[in-house]
């Protein structure tokens, strides 16, 4: 069991070695000048205006778990559609082929409820102007 995990084991150490490797060799490299100009942030070449704290509207974050809920949807895709051959036949699949006359739509019917379900749930918040962005 723990040989199958072997590569992996030595691929995280090589990594993590890596890691600690790169940051000590730019710490004992580095040559600390600070200045001004290089200690105030920015951003895209910008100078900072206002304050970092600034508070985000609501409608942001709405937006935000949104994006998140259509992800996932799309990570449950995914398998589905690799296992789709499997679930569109009434019967095992005989050399990866579904018999002639096996074919059933469980697989296709299925999604089509999965995505019903979200689709309702996207017509509700379009409804309720969660999607608005005055």
């Amino acid at each position: 069991m723990s040989r199958t995990y072997l590569p992996v084991l030595l691929l995280m150490g090589f990594v993590v070695f890596n890691a600690i490797l790169m940051i000590g060799l730019s710490h004992l490299t580095m040559r600390s000048r600070p200045t001004p100009v290089k200690q105030s942030a920015y951003e895209s070449g910008i100078p900072a205006l206002g304050e970092a704290r600034e508070r985000f509207s609501v409608k942001f974050y709405m937006v935000a778990m949104l994006f998140i809920i259509f992800d996932i949807e799309t990570v449950f895709l995914i398998p589905w559609g690799a296992y789709f051959r499997n679930l569109s036949c009434a019967v095992p699949l005989t050399n990866g082929l579904c018999p002639s006359g096996q074919v059933s739509m469980f697989g296709l019917v299925e999604m089509l409820v999965f995505m019903a379900i979200l689709i309702v749930g996207l017509v509700y918040v379009w409804k309720k102007g969660a999607l608005q962005w005055d």
